[in-house]
């Protein structure tokens, strides 16, 4: 096992698959943006490996990959990657889920891919995934979508966040300037049916009144935000999950926050966060927001 470096560390969790190979890419570049060391880590409960592609790269049958051959060459292509990049490699004896949790406690950041099955990845969101997702201690990047496998300068040149507590808005206002593209702060807004009304005079008012309240929310989150980063802001009408995983398909990231509440043992997500995980055009960064 390698040493832990200092800092703390931006951890991804490997596998020896297609998902698992493009979120070690992802990982590598967000350390790299953020000048911190990168911690590989796989947990050897984890189900049996069934790829070609790392089987073919080290001359063996895929039956023959062990642990160790996943970790190692998961590293490898990380410094090949970024050849100055410092890495840790672990093997942990554990279920996934709880070793990435576990992990989050000292991490700046984890990141995860995506564990479809029959040969859906890129349309089911995994267990493990949606686990540590839910109960992470630091910010969770889950990697899906369409995307070029980089995390430096996407071929959107935009991150999206749905605007809500503060800390989310930081986390997606330093996730746009690190790679030097637009900030876009959506806020969706519904008018309730029992608020509407027939009558000609007042038609219309209980949805301006959403809408306001709507643009309020928008400019308090965005008050204090440091300038240096293009930003636009947007309110739209309609179901927040909707909205937000419409706005994905032209965005590099989807930053969506998660309220964490002590004492409370289920899965942390809440609906908007849990739809977008499953439906997100490009990765989604889920930051814990504590209540």
């Amino acid at each position: 096992m390698s040493a832990i470096p200092k800092e703390l560390p931006v951890v991804v969790g490997v596998d020896g698959s297609e998902p698992g190979l493009r979120a070690g890419d992802w990982a590598s570049d967000e350390a790299v943006l953020r000048g911190l060391p990168l911690r590989l880590v796989y947990a050897s409960l984890w189900e049996r490996y069934e790829g070609d592609s790392l089987a073919t790269d080290l001359g063996k049958p895929p039956a023959e990959v062990s642990a160790e051959d996943i970790v190692e060459a998961a590293a490898r292509r990380a410094r090949n990657r970024h050849p100055d990049l410092t890495t840790a490699v672990d093997v942990v004896p554990e279920e996934p889920e709880y070793a990435l949790i576990r992990e989050s406690r000292s991490a700046t950041l984890l990141v995860t891919g995506t564990r479809g099955r029959s040969g859906l990845a890129e349309a089911l969101l995994g267990s493990v995934s949606l686990a540590v997702a839910g109960h992470a201690h630091c910010p969770t990047i889950v990697v899906r979508g369409n995307h070029d496998n980089q995390a430096r300068s996407g071929r959107h040149g935009r991150v999206v966040v749905g605007v809500g507590e503060r800390a989310t808005v930081m986390f997606a206002f330093e996730e746009a300037r690190r790679r030097g593209v637009a900030l876009e702060a959506i806020r969706a807004w519904r008018c309730p049916a029992h608020e509407t009304t027939d009558h000609p005079l007042l038609a219309g008012e209980p949805a301006r009144l959403h809408a306001q309240q709507a643009v309020e929310v928008l400019d308090k989150a965005l008050q204090d935000v440091p300038a240096g980063v293009e930003t636009h802001r947007r309110t739209v009408e309609g179901r927040t999950r909707t909205v937000l995983v419409g706005a994905s398909h032209d965005a590099d990231l989807l930053v969506v926050g998660a309220k964490r509440r002590q004492g409370h043992f289920g899965l942390q997500l809440g609906r908007i966060a849990h739809g977008v995980l499953h439906q997100s055009a490009c990765p989604v960064v889920i930051v814990p927001e504590q209540h």
